[in-house]
C-alpha cells in the first residue's frame, strides 16, 4: 500500500497553476504514493489520507488559517515544479507557523521523495510485527549488565505500539533454536551451494558454517508463516547458552534479500530506529556500542583494551565496536565484509561474527529515546579504524564529535545506530512527518 496524498486548493475551483503543478507532483512522485482527487481546503477529509498537499498557495491563506488550522494530518507545501516549496511562499509559511500551523516545505527532490517514503513508513509500521526471541531476559550472560535494558520492559512494548502502531510479539529463543537444529543438511548444502560465491566466510569449521545457515533458514521459515514483519532481534548475547551459533549471518542475509531490519540483543529501540532511517531515507543502518573517550577505564575494562588511541581532542572522540568488530554491517552497506569466529567469550565457539566497515567520513548518529516521541542525532566524523590484538575490539571504528561532554550527557543509550552520510537535516523532515522532535547533540 501507498501513502494517499490529497491534494488541496484555496479558491472555489482549482486554478490553471494548481493544475499545473499537480500534474508536476503526479510525475515526480507517482512511484511512491497515490494522490487523491483535488479538494477544496476547508472541505472534510476522508478518514483514508496520509498528508494534505498544498500545490499552489496565494495571499488566500491570510484568511484561512481556520481551514489550515481543522487539518489533522502533515501538511505539505510543494509549490515549485522541482518537488520543493517556491521561495515565495516562506513568508506564507512563517505566518502559518507563527499561527500553531506546522507545515512540511521540502527544499529539494530528494526531500520530497524522503517525505513520500517516511509516510509510507508510517503507515507500515502501522500494519506491521516486530519479532523479539527471548526467554530468560536478563537470567543468561553477563546477568549484571543485561538486567538494565529498558527495551524489555512492557512499558517499552507499550510506548512502541502506542506511537507508532507497530505489534511486539515476543516468542521462543528456545523454540527457534530448536527448529533450527531440526532442519535437514540437505537444505543447508542448498543453501551454502547458492551464497558460497558471494558471502565471504573466513576461519569458520564447516559445523559452525551448517549451524548459521540453519538458524537463518529456521527464522526465514517463521518469517514467511507470520505475515508482515518488519524487523526482528534475538537475545543472543544474554542467552548464548541457547544455541550453538549466533544470527549475525541469517540477519545480513533476511536484510539483503527481504530488507528485514535487525536488532542485537533483541534492541527493540534500535530495530525502530533502523526502520525508521533505512526505509524513509534509503539510507545504510547498523547498530553498534558507543564507548566514549570520557568513559576512561570503564570503557576499556569491557573491550579488555589498554588504552584508547591517540587523537586530538580525545574528550570529543568515540571508540564504537559491538561483538569484537565494528557491529552488524549489512554486506551492501560496506566498504570490507567478512564472516569470521567469534570474538566473545560469552557465546559459543561454533557461533561468529561479521568483521565489516563502513566507507570514513561524515557519519550521523541516531536513536530514539525512551519517551518514543524524540530522535536524538549527533553529527559525527568516522576518521579510521583501530584494531587490538587479543581484546573484544579487533577492529573497531574511532568517531569524531562536536561536544563529548554534551554527548555524554544526554545520550540514550550505548547502543546507537549509525548512517554514513550528513543526514541531520533529512532525519529533522523526516521527524516532522512523525511527528517527532529531534534532539541534536
Amino acid at each position: 500500500m501507498k501513502p494517499r496524498l490529497l491534494p488541496v486548493h484555496l479558491e472555489d475551483r482549482p486554478a490553471e497553476s494548481f493544475t499545473v503543478q499537480l500534474a508536476h507532483l503526479r510525475r515526480m512522485t507517482g512511484e511512491l504514493v497515490d494522490w487523491m482527487d483535488p479538494a477544496r481546503i476547508d472541505a472534510p477529509v476522508p478518514d483514508d489520507t496520509s498528508a494534505v498537499v498544498v500545490p499552489d498557495l496565494s495571499g488566500r491563506a491570510y484568511r484561512m488559517v481556520d481551514a489550515f488550522r481543522r487539518i489533522d494530518r502533515p501538511i505539505l507545501l510543494i509549490t515549485s515544479e522541482f518537488g520543493t516549496v517556491s521561495m515565495w511562499d516562506w513568508e506564507i509559511r512563517d505566518h502559518l507557523r507563527r499561527r500553531g500551523i506546522a507545515t512540511i516545505a521540502p527544499t529539494s527532490l530528494q526531500e520530497c521523495e524522503d517525505v513520500c517514503r517516511t509516510l509510507a513508513t508510517k503507515e507500515a509500521l502501522a500494519r506491521s510485527t516486530m519479532l523479539a526471541y527471548q526467554d530468560d531476559l536478563g537470567a543468561g550472560m553477563q546477568p549484571d549488565i543485561f538486567k538494565r535494558f529498558y527495551w524489555w520492559e512492557d512499558e517499552c512494548v507499550r510506548d512502541m505500539q502506542e506511537a507508532f502502531g507497530v505489534a511486539i510479539e515476543r516468542r521462543s529463543f528456545r523454540e527457534l533454536a530448536a527448529r533450527a537444529a531440526a532442519v535437514p543438511d540437505a537444505r543447508v548444502d542448498a543453501e551454502w551451494a547458492r551464497i558460497a560465491d558471494t558471502v565471504p566466510i573466513v576461519g569458520l569449521r564447516p559445523s559452525a558454517r551448517a549451524d548459521a545457515l540453519r538458524l537463518y533458514l529456521a527464522l526465514r521459515d517463521e518469517l514467511d508463516e507470520a505475515g508482515e514483519v518488519i524487523a526482528a532481534g534475538i537475545n543472543c548475547l544474554n542467552e548464548s547458552a541457547t544455541s550453538p551459533t549466533t544470527p549475525c549471518l541469517a540477519w545480513n542475509l533476511l536484510f539483503e534479500e527481504r530488507g528485514l531490519l535487525w536488532g542485537c540483543e533483541a534492541d527493540l529501540t534500535s530495530m525502530l530506529t533502523e526502520t525508521l532511517v533505512h526505509r524513509s531515507l534509503q539510507a545504510p543502518v547498523m547498530m553498534t556500542n558507543l564507548y566514549p573517550f570520557l568513559m576512561g577505564q570503564a570503557a576499556l575494562k569491557h573491550e579488555g583494551i589498554p588504552a584508547f588511541p591517540e587523537v586530538d581532542e580525545p574528550e570529543n572522540h568515540i571508540l564504537v565496536a559491538h561483538c569484537g568488530y565494528l557491529g552488524e554491517v549489512p554486506q551492501s552497506c560496506a566498504t570490507e565484509w567478512t564472516v569470521r569466529p567469534p570474538v566473545l567469550k560469552i557465546i559459543d565457539e561454533n557461533a561468529h561474527a561479521i568483521d565489516a566497515r563502513l566507507p570514513e567520513g561524515p557519519t550521523t548518529i541516531v536513536k530514539v529515546a525512551s519517551d518514543m516521541r524524540t530522535l536524538v542525532v549527533t553529527p559525527a566524523v568516522l576518521s579510521r579504524y583501530v584494531q587490538y590484538e587479543n581484546s573484544d575490539c579487533l577492529n573497531g571504528g574511532v568517531l569524531r564529535i562536536r561536544d563529548g561532554y554534551r554527548f555524554v550527557e544526554k545520550l540514550p543509550s550505548h547502543h546507537a545506530v549509525l548512517a554514513p552520510g550528513a543526514l541531520s537535516r533529512r532525519i529533522e523532515l523526516m521527524a516532522s512527518v512523525l511527528g517527532l522532535t529531534v534532539e541534536h547533540l
